[in-house]
C-alpha cells in the first residue's frame, strides 16, 4: 500500500515538473518572437499613466515588443541617449527634437507618437494657503531649466495670468530631478513638481499642491516619444505596433476608474500605496493631461513652436513635416 502511495506521489510530481518544463520552453520561445525596443524616459512619473499601462497589460507583447525601459534625467540627455543610439526610443519633451533638428544633426529626431497635452506639473507652496496667481508676485518659484517644457510651460501660465515674469523671482538654476531636494532643503516660496514627487512633499508636510500648471498653460504636445529619423524609416512597421500598444494604454487610462488603473501600474511605483496612487491617476485626469490618441496634429505641434520663439529660444521655424512622422492614422 505505501509501495502504491510513493509510486503515485513520484508519478504526480514527475508530470508536474514535464508540464513546469514544457511552460518554461514554451514562455521562452514566446518571449525569443518579442522584439525589444530601448525607451528613454525623461522622468518615471503617473504623468505617463497610460505608457505603463501598455507595459502592464501585455499591450507591447500583444504588438510583439517588450520595452526595455531606463530613466535618463533631462530632456538634452533623453536626446543624446537616443542620438547615441543606447536607446532607440526617447520619451520626453519634443522640443529637444527641435534643439537638435536646429543643431544641423543629419539623422535628426523625429516624433512619431504623443502622449500627454498639457503640463502635468502642480505648484506646491510651503503653506496650505488658498492660491491666486497674484500670490507669486515678489515670491520665488523653482521650475528647473529654462530651456526645458516644464519651465516653458509654466511661463506661458503666467502669460495666460496676465502677470509679467520679471514680477517673480523665478530660479532656473536647479536641474529638474533635483528640485524638490531643493525645496525640501529651503530653496525657494513655491516649486513646480509631477507626481509621485508632488504627493509625497505633502504626505511628508514639506509641501502643499495649490494648483496645476496645466490647466492654466494651455494644450501643445508636452511629453511625446521620438526616434532617429533613419530608425523611423527602418522600422516603420515595428514602431506603427508600439504606437498602437500606446492607443491601447490610453483607451484603457480614459475609461477605468483611477483605482483600477493604480492596480495595474503599480508594480511601476511599488513604493506607493494604492489608495494614493488612485489619487494621483484622478488629479492628472482631471486635469485633462493626456491624449486620446497618439497623433500629434499640426496645429498642435505649431503652438509648442509658437511658444519656443516666443520665449526667443529658436528663432527661425521647424516645420511640422519636418519634425513629426505620425504613425498613427
Amino acid at each position: 500500500m505505501k509501495k502504491n502511495i510513493l509510486y503515485i506521489l513520484v508519478s504526480l510530481l514527475t508530470i508536474i515538473i514535464i508540464v513546469l518544463v514544457i511552460g518554461l520552453f514554451f514562455k521562452n520561445k514566446d518571449d525569443s518572437n518579442l522584439e525589444t525596443i530601448k525607451v528613454a524616459e525623461v522622468t518615471h512619473s503617473i504623468f505617463y499613466t497610460p505608457f505603463y499601462v501598455a507595459i502592464e497589460n501585455g499591450y507591447f507583447e500583444e504588438e510583439g515588443i517588450e520595452i526595455d525601459l531606463m530613466l535618463v534625467s533631462g530632456s538634452d540627455n533623453v536626446a543624446a541617449s537616443v542620438l547615441s543610439g543606447d536607446t532607440e526610443v526617447g520619451l520626453a519633451g519634443p522640443e529637444s527634437a527641435i534643439y537638435v533638428y536646429l543643431g544641423k544633426e543629419k539623422d535628426y529626431l523625429q516624433v512619431f507618437s504623443g502622449l500627454t497635452k498639457r503640463d502635468g506639473q502642480f505648484i506646491l507652496s510651503r503653506s496650505n494657503e488658498k492660491f491666486d496667481w497674484n500670490n507669486l508676485i515678489g515670491k520665488e518659484i523653482l521650475i528647473g531649466r529654462s530651456t526645458g517644457m516644464p519651465a516653458l510651460s509654466f511661463l506661458k501660465a503666467l502669460e495666460n495670468k496676465g502677470i509679467a515674469k520679471d514680477k517673480i523671482n523665478i530660479n532656473t538654476s536647479i536641474e529638474f530631478a533635483e528640485l524638490s531636494g531643493s525645496f525640501i532643503g529651503g530653496d525657494g516660496d513655491y516649486v513646480n513638481l509631477f507626481e509621485p514627487l508632488a504627493s509625497k512633499l505633502e504626505d511628508n508636510k514639506n509641501g502643499y499642491v495649490v494648483e496645476s500648471v496645466g490647466k492654466v498653460s494651455g494644450e501643445f504636445p508636452y511629453t511625446a516619444f521620438y526616434a532617429r529619423k533613419s530608425y523611423i524609416t527602418e522600422n516603420k512597421e515595428l514602431l506603427t505596433k508600439f504606437t498602437n500598444a500606446i492607443k491601447k494604454g490610453m483607451d484603457y487610462t480614459l475609461t477605468h476608474e483611477g483605482v483600477d488603473t493604480a492596480k495595474v501600474i503599480q508594480q511601476q511605483f511599488s513604493d506607493t500605496k494604492l489608495e494614493d496612487l488612485a489619487i494621483m491617476i484622478d488629479r492628472y485626469k482631471n486635469a485633462d493631461a493626456w491624449l486620446v490618441n497618439p497623433l500629434v496634429k499640426e496645429s498642435f505641434y505649431n503652438t509648442l513652436v509658437n511658444l519656443l520663439k516666443d520665449n526667443k529660444l529658436i528663432k527661425d521655424d521647424v516645420y511640422y513635416k519636418d519634425l513629426v512622422n505620425n504613425l498613427y492614422e
